[in-house]
């Protein structure tokens, strides 16, 4: 006889009981060893140079992490303790959730998460996700083929049931526009639920610094500096040589969508990258959020000669441009062959790895730019998430 989602709810309620009776220090049901406990204070704080999303603080027998943009326009901020295993911390009712460092498990929700797991070395704590046909990582893929990372539905609608019985540490969520309503119901089951906001930030180092926020929760803070330095300085070598050619090409980016033309704006993660590839966005000064919407004349009158196009939409060959309009062969950057996707790398399950892996790797998607834009700047690279429509 299965189990009830009743029954998975007592026994969570109990788990939680005991949680608080560890949390206030009264009792122990872990066997902890001494550099557990000690483990968060020895290692250093990571100092936030590029994220505006997120900031960490140092508290009693741990660190905070400040959520402080977990969607666009958002005024609330969003407090998590991270505690040494086995410590206890007061003043409980100042925070969002509570969680003890290293975690064994979690569960995450958007594959922007993914990679950071990866080069932590800490895929091996994963066990569900929403999904799964979505991660690209050969390393997830394998573990869900051996069966240790259970489906979990849709963001909109996780399997709670299936949750609650996988009883992870923790569950990483986001959030579109306002409280994630499912991520809410999570965190009424005593499953700590923390927001990870890495998809609001607009500067390419930004969204690649939230490795930081993971590096945290599995005590591996010198790991994640690490990582991130190495992506930070190949991110701005690339970005010098870049700004050392005299020529910038002009770039247009986006496609229709029920006759409307969606791209980036100049201000934007995608925007960002552009100006550093040295390349002249048509529309590189305009700012705001979302993707800016303009009709299909203005793209015309004003992108029509640009040299390169960048991003057009799904499409992954010319003969679906051609066919899907044929207003697009009127742009110069068709007539020349010099159109350029991410739509054709993908995992082996039809995941696009660009979504996964670009955010967490802004130094390989500038120099994918730069290789475009400037073909004879960096002769040893080849391109990974960009390649030329057929």
């Amino acid at each position: 006889m299965g189990i009830t989602i009743q029954n998975l709810l007592f026994l969570r309620m109990q788990r939680i009981g005991l949680l608080i009776l560890i949390v206030f220090g009264i009792i122990s049901c872990k066997e902890v060893t001494e550099g557990e406990v000690n483990s968060v204070e020895q290692s250093p704080l990571s100092k936030i140079k590029y994220a505006t999303g997120f900031d960490i603080q140092p508290i009693e027998n741990g660190s905070m992490i400040t959520i402080k943009n977990a969607w666009p326009g958002s005024e609330e901020t969003f407090n998590y303790a991270v505690i040494n295993r086995g410590a206890s911390i007061s003043n409980l009712e100042n925070y969002d959730a509570i969680v003890e460092s290293p975690i064994k498990s979690i569960v995450v929700t958007s594959t922007t998460h993914i990679p950071s797991l990866d080069m932590l070395g800490v895929s091996n704590t994963l066990i569900g996700f929403p999904n799964l046909d979505y991660i690209s990582s050969e390393i997830i893929r394998e573990r869900i083929e051996e069966g240790y990372i259970k489906e979990l539905g849709k963001n909109e609608t996780i399997n709670t049931e299936v949750l609650i019985e996988l009883d992870p540490d923790l569950v990483i969520g986001f959030a579109v526009e306002g409280a994630n309503s499912t991520m809410s119901t999570i965190k009424k089951t005593g499953i700590p639920v923390l927001y990870n906001a890495d998809w609001t930030e607009n500067s390419p180092l930004g969204k690649a610094e939230w490795i930081k926020f993971f590096g945290l929760l599995y005590n591996k803070q010198k790991e994640a500096d690490s990582i991130f330095s190495m992506i930070e300085e190949n991110y701005l070598k690339a970005k010098e040589v870049a700004q050392s050619t005299e020529h910038a090409p002009t770039i247009i980016s986006g496609a229709l969508y029920k006759d409307v033309w969606y791209m980036p704006y100049g201000n934007s993660w995608a925007g960002e990258f552009i100006k550093d590839a040295h390349g002249m966005y048509i529309w590189g000064e305009s700012n705001g959020t979302g993707s800016l919407a303009l009709n299909l004349e203005t793209v015309l009158d004003q992108g029509q000669q640009a040299d390169i196009w960048i991003g057009p939409g799904q499409y992954t060959s010319m003969e679906q441009l051609k066919e899907a309009h044929p207003i697009y062969t009127r742009f110069n950057a068709f007539s020349t062959d010099q159109v350029y996707s991410f739509t054709n790398k993908k995992g082996s399950t039809g995941g696009t790895l660009y979504y996964e892996l670009g955010p967490n790797r802004p130094d390989i998607v500038l120099k994918d730019l730069i290789k475009i834009f400037h073909p004879g700047l960096l002769p040893e690279h080849e391109l990974f998430f960009f390649g030329k429509l057929e």
